[in-house]
Protein backbone atom coordinates (compact mmCIF):
# COMPACT_ATOMS: atom_id res chain seq x y z
CA UNK A 1 0.00 0.00 0.00
CA UNK A 2 2.87 2.35 0.81
CA UNK A 3 4.34 1.57 -2.59
CA UNK A 4 1.19 2.85 -4.31
CA UNK A 5 1.19 5.97 -2.12
CA UNK A 6 4.80 6.68 -3.07
CA UNK A 7 3.97 6.24 -6.74
CA UNK A 8 0.99 8.59 -6.40
CA UNK A 9 3.23 11.19 -4.78
CA UNK A 10 5.78 10.77 -7.58
CA UNK A 11 3.00 11.33 -10.09
CA UNK A 12 1.88 14.45 -8.22
CA UNK A 13 5.43 15.84 -8.24
CA UNK A 14 5.59 15.37 -11.99
CA UNK A 15 2.11 16.82 -12.58
CA UNK A 16 2.86 19.92 -10.48
CA UNK A 17 6.33 20.49 -11.96
CA UNK A 18 7.22 23.48 -14.12
CA UNK A 19 6.19 22.78 -17.71
CA UNK A 20 8.69 23.73 -20.39
CA UNK A 21 6.86 25.81 -23.00
CA UNK A 22 6.16 24.17 -26.38
CA UNK A 23 7.37 20.75 -25.18
CA UNK A 24 5.96 17.86 -23.23
CA UNK A 25 8.81 18.19 -20.76
CA UNK A 26 8.40 19.03 -17.10
CA UNK A 27 11.04 20.32 -14.70
CA UNK A 28 10.82 18.74 -11.27
CA UNK A 29 12.74 19.04 -8.03
CA UNK A 30 15.47 16.44 -8.43
CA UNK A 31 15.81 15.94 -4.68
CA UNK A 32 12.08 15.23 -4.29
CA UNK A 33 12.12 12.67 -7.10
CA UNK A 34 15.26 10.96 -5.78
CA UNK A 35 13.80 10.83 -2.25
CA UNK A 36 10.63 9.30 -3.66
CA UNK A 37 12.66 6.70 -5.56
CA UNK A 38 14.45 5.80 -2.30
CA UNK A 39 11.08 5.32 -0.62
CA UNK A 40 9.99 3.04 -3.42
CA UNK A 41 13.18 1.00 -3.13
CA UNK A 42 12.66 0.52 0.61
CA UNK A 43 9.04 -0.52 0.06
CA UNK A 44 9.83 -3.18 -2.54
CA UNK A 45 11.55 -5.56 -0.09
CA UNK A 46 8.31 -5.73 1.96
CA UNK A 47 6.41 -6.86 -1.13
CA UNK A 48 9.06 -9.49 -1.74
CA UNK A 49 8.87 -10.67 1.90
CA UNK A 50 5.13 -11.08 1.47
CA UNK A 51 5.67 -13.19 -1.62
CA UNK A 52 8.17 -15.38 0.26
CA UNK A 53 5.67 -15.78 3.10
CA UNK A 54 3.03 -16.93 0.62
CA UNK A 55 5.43 -19.49 -0.82
CA UNK A 56 6.26 -20.74 2.69
CA UNK A 57 2.57 -21.05 3.49
CA UNK A 58 2.03 -22.99 0.29
CA UNK A 59 4.85 -25.36 1.23
CA UNK A 60 3.36 -25.76 4.71
CA UNK A 61 -0.05 -26.63 3.24
CA UNK A 62 1.55 -29.15 0.92
CA UNK A 63 3.55 -30.66 3.81
CA UNK A 64 0.45 -30.87 6.00
CA UNK A 65 -1.43 -32.52 3.15
CA UNK A 66 1.30 -35.13 2.73
CA UNK A 67 1.26 -35.81 6.48
CA UNK A 68 -2.51 -36.18 6.45
CA UNK A 69 -2.37 -38.51 3.46
CA UNK A 70 0.34 -40.55 5.22
CA UNK A 71 -1.80 -40.78 8.34
CA UNK A 72 -4.77 -41.88 6.27
CA UNK A 73 -2.65 -44.54 4.61
CA UNK A 74 -1.34 -45.72 7.96
CA UNK A 75 -4.86 -45.89 9.38
CA UNK A 76 -6.03 -47.90 6.38
CA UNK A 77 -3.11 -50.32 6.68
CA UNK A 78 -3.81 -50.88 10.38
CA UNK A 79 -7.44 -51.51 9.62
CA UNK A 80 -6.55 -53.98 6.90
CA UNK A 81 -4.17 -55.88 9.18
CA UNK A 82 -6.84 -56.15 11.84
CA UNK A 83 -9.31 -57.72 9.42
CA UNK A 84 -6.90 -59.88 7.40
CA UNK A 85 -8.39 -63.22 8.61
CA UNK A 86 -11.87 -62.64 7.25
CA UNK A 87 -12.01 -62.88 3.46
CA UNK A 88 -15.11 -60.74 2.77
CA UNK A 89 -14.12 -58.14 5.32
CA UNK A 90 -10.62 -58.07 3.85
CA UNK A 91 -11.99 -57.51 0.36
CA UNK A 92 -14.23 -54.68 1.59
CA UNK A 93 -11.36 -53.15 3.54
CA UNK A 94 -9.14 -53.16 0.48
CA UNK A 95 -11.86 -51.52 -1.55
CA UNK A 96 -12.46 -48.92 1.17
CA UNK A 97 -8.73 -48.26 1.57
CA UNK A 98 -8.34 -47.73 -2.16
CA UNK A 99 -11.24 -45.28 -2.12
CA UNK A 100 -9.75 -43.45 0.84
CA UNK A 101 -6.34 -43.34 -0.79
CA UNK A 102 -7.84 -42.13 -4.04
CA UNK A 103 -9.89 -39.50 -2.21
CA UNK A 104 -6.87 -38.42 -0.13
CA UNK A 105 -4.75 -38.09 -3.26
CA UNK A 106 -7.47 -36.07 -4.98
CA UNK A 107 -7.84 -33.77 -1.96
CA UNK A 108 -4.07 -33.40 -1.70
CA UNK A 109 -3.85 -32.59 -5.40
CA UNK A 110 -6.66 -30.01 -5.13
CA UNK A 111 -5.01 -28.37 -2.12
CA UNK A 112 -1.64 -28.28 -3.87
CA UNK A 113 -3.15 -26.80 -7.02
CA UNK A 114 -5.12 -24.24 -5.01
CA UNK A 115 -1.98 -23.20 -3.11
CA UNK A 116 0.00 -22.95 -6.36
CA UNK A 117 -2.73 -20.91 -8.04
CA UNK A 118 -3.01 -18.57 -5.07
CA UNK A 119 0.75 -18.08 -4.82
CA UNK A 120 0.95 -17.52 -8.58
CA UNK A 121 -1.78 -14.87 -8.45
CA UNK A 122 -0.02 -13.02 -5.63
CA UNK A 123 3.36 -13.25 -7.37
CA UNK A 124 1.83 -12.11 -10.66
CA UNK A 125 0.25 -9.12 -8.91
CA UNK A 126 3.57 -8.21 -7.28
CA UNK A 127 5.38 -8.68 -10.59
CA UNK A 128 2.95 -6.33 -12.34
CA UNK A 129 3.37 -3.72 -9.58
CA UNK A 130 7.14 -3.95 -9.84
CA UNK A 131 6.97 -3.61 -13.63
CA UNK A 132 4.82 -0.49 -13.30
CA UNK A 133 7.21 0.99 -10.75
CA UNK A 134 10.23 0.14 -12.89
CA UNK A 135 8.58 1.71 -15.96
CA UNK A 136 7.74 4.88 -14.04
CA UNK A 137 11.23 5.07 -12.59
CA UNK A 138 12.76 4.60 -16.05
CA UNK A 139 10.46 7.26 -17.50
CA UNK A 140 11.32 9.66 -14.68
CA UNK A 141 15.05 9.00 -15.09
CA UNK A 142 14.83 9.47 -18.84
CA UNK A 143 12.94 12.70 -18.23
CA UNK A 144 15.59 13.84 -15.76
CA UNK A 145 18.41 12.87 -18.11
CA UNK A 146 16.68 14.70 -20.92
CA UNK A 147 16.44 17.84 -18.72
CA UNK A 148 20.13 17.62 -17.81
CA UNK A 149 21.31 17.34 -21.41
CA UNK A 150 18.97 19.99 -22.85
CA UNK A 151 20.25 23.57 -23.02
CA UNK A 152 19.57 25.73 -19.97
CA UNK A 153 16.71 28.25 -20.33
Amino acid sequence: MELLNALNEMEEIIETGFKVPMTRKVMVDEELVLDMMDRIRTTLPEEIRQAKWIIQEREKVMSDTKKEAGKLLEDVQKEMERQVDENEITRLARKKSEEIIERAEMVAQEIKQGARDYADEILQDIEMRIEVVNKEIQDARMELQGLRTSPQL
